[in-house]
């Protein structure tokens, strides 16, 4: 085993272990469960909503393009997972506690994390006046996958690195840049 992996197999768990340490105090977990439900789809499907109402015809291709890049992130990630099968912190470590339900078994890749992070991509290509919200929603998102004991953070940049590629690579299959359409 090379030095670096043999030094992701040790911090990982140990950042999981002082993040789950962090997380016994309530309302840590208390608010960064409420992101992690909000991230579960509610706040991205609220947001589609107001860019159809709102945006006007660019807000509806922003929708749809959220949408088709949605299932295409889920289809990845539910693939990557099936393939690893990496089990969750909490199942994996007595000493880190699930401060939230698991949506499924596995952990490898944070799908909440490649979502927030392609969907952030797609809608602040359409509308850049989102991009400081979403960002901060987005990096809240990953960070409360490993603080509610249900990713590691390797889970969580690698969903980082996924939703970056798939984001991007939606935003530029739509007619190139968004922009360019003003």
């Amino acid at each position: 085993m090379t030095r670096s992996a043999l030094l992701l197999r040790t911090l990982d768990p140990h950042l999981c272990r002082m993040a789950s340490h962090w997380a016994r105090r309530p309302g840590v977990h208390r608010f960064f469960g409420i992101v992690s439900r909000l991230g579960n789809g509610g706040f991205w499907y609220g947001l589609m909503a107001a860019l159809v109402a709102f945006g006007g015809a660019r807000g509806m291709i922003a929708a749809l393009q959220m949408l088709v890049t949605g299932f295409v992130a889920w289809l990845l990630y539910r693939t990557l997972k099936l393939h690893t099968r990496r089990l969750r912190p909490f199942r994996a470590h007595a000493d880190v506690t699930a401060r939230a339900a698991a949506l499924d078994e596995y952990s490898f890749p944070s799908g909440h994390t490649l979502h927030a992070v392609s969907f952030t991509i797609v809608a602040v290509a359409w509308f850049p006046f989102l991009a400081l919200p979403l960002i901060v929603f987005t990096v809240l998102v990953a960070m409360s996958r490993v603080v509610l004991g249900l990713h590691y953070p390797t889970d969580v940049l690698v969903g980082v690195l996924i939703g970056t590629g798939l984001g991007a690579a939606s935003v530029w299959s739509c007619l190139g840049s968004p922009m360019a359409m003003a």
